[in-house]
């Protein structure tokens, strides 16, 4: 299951939007540094318009999405990288996850203590950005020194290492992220095995307060964050974090409709779980059956035989074929017998690469 890491420093809203996220409040959000200690976890389902229209079809009341993982991560402060505050704990719980949601404060607000003193988001950024980059820094010593030693002793690999660990150093050096320095695709493969913590996919968080949701192209702080992101090639999603976290106890009809009375398009949370869910490449795949209607996740690029494995190794061992029509089709059609008739659905074989909202059925023989 992917993991997506909440971190930020103390103070900024990672709480309270955990608690949006998981529609609960597991979380303590309180009003002083590191409030959160052993992180939050939460499973939190990937919005999928689709599953609810294919479960009446098909005539099911289970429906099954896809899901990604929270962590909401202690607050990290100034000297993390060197154990002040919950640095060395901090560092080891976002080690863990696939990807970080940095969530980034843009309110102001008297009540709520900020750990720098004032609200500046470009220079909170740089904060989190600089100790991620000296232990990465720290990191990438130790694998030099480590590569040195094989290389002596013949490994092949250490040379590549150290062409890589060339590359990395002096943009670590400098305080920044490795993930902005340009690598081939084999040179990112052996950087990958270094672990480095600004390799990670990043999704900016700009947390506003509700009057800023409607106007948020003029407001500084997200401004600065955008601009940034776009520097990084990253992503930066305006969320309302303490709004949202109040509005997990209406409907969802009434929720969508209080956020249109702001003038907002739809849910910030919903396009933080889907931005994290498709950040790695990940896809759906979806069966539907009287049983159940289930959103299944595999990466982009899988072919048909592997993703018959998400399912049950059995199925992937005795694959024959794929019966595969897209969702689109089947709910023009209006069943999965008019889709037959009709020529909209394919037989394919182990090789074929699926697609984003394939609606598939695997014949199979153990």
């Amino acid at each position: 299951m992917l993991r997506a890491g909440i971190v930020g420093l103390p103070n900024v809203g990672k709480s309270t939007l955990f608690n949006a996220l998981t529609a609960q409040t597991a979380a303590l959000a309180a009003n002083y540094p590191f409030a959160t200690i052993e992180p939050n976890v939460g499973v939190v389902p990937v919005p999928d318009e689709r599953l609810e229209p294919l479960a009446k079809l098909v005539k099911t009341t289970v429906i099954v999405p896809a899901t990604v993982e929270f962590l909401d991560i202690a607050g990290l402060v100034r000297g993390a990288s060197k154990g002040e505050g919950l640095g060395n704990q901090f560092l080891a719980n976002i080690r863990e996850t696939d990807t970080v949601v940095q969530v980034v404060r843009c309110f102001e607000d008297e009540s709520v203590i900020h750990v720098e003193g004032s609200v500046d988001p470009a220079r909170d950024i740089e904060t989190i950005q600089i100790e991620l980059a000296l232990a990465d820094l720290a990191t990438a010593e130790r694998r030099r020194d480590k590569a040195l030693k094989n290389m002596k002793g013949g490994d092949k690999t250490a040379r590549a290492e150290l062409s890589v660990l060339d590359k990395l150093q002096p943009v670590l050096e400098q305080g920044k992220s490795a993930r902005t320095l340009f690598l081939t695709d084999e040179e990112r493969a052996v950087a990958r095995d270094f672990f480095l913590l600004t390799m990670k996919p990043t999704i900016y968080a700009a947390n506003v307060d509700e009057k800023t949701l409607a106007n948020q192209g003029e407001h500084a702080g997200v401004r600065a964050i955008q601009e940034i992101a776009r520097q990084e090639s990253a992503e930066c999603l305006v969320i309302g974090a303490h709004l949202e976290a109040e509005l997990v106890s209406l409907a969802p009809e009434e929720r969508s409709e209080y956020l249109k009375s702001l003038g907002v398009a739809g849910s910030g949370v919903d396009r933080l779980i889907k931005s994290a869910y498709q950040l790695l490449g990940l896809m759906s795949f979806l069966t539907a059956g009287e049983k159940e209607v289930r959103a299944w996740t595999i990466p982009q690029g899988t072919r048909a035989q592997q993703a018959a494995g998400t399912i049950h190794s059995d199925i992937e061992r005795g694959f024959i074929r794929a019966e595969v029509i897209s969702y689109e089709d089947l709910m023009r059609a209006g069943s999965n017998v008019a889709a037959r008739e009709q020529g909209l659905t394919r037989l394919e074989g182990k090789e074929y690469i699926m697609q984003e909202g394939d609606v598939v059925h695997f014949r199979f023989n153990v």
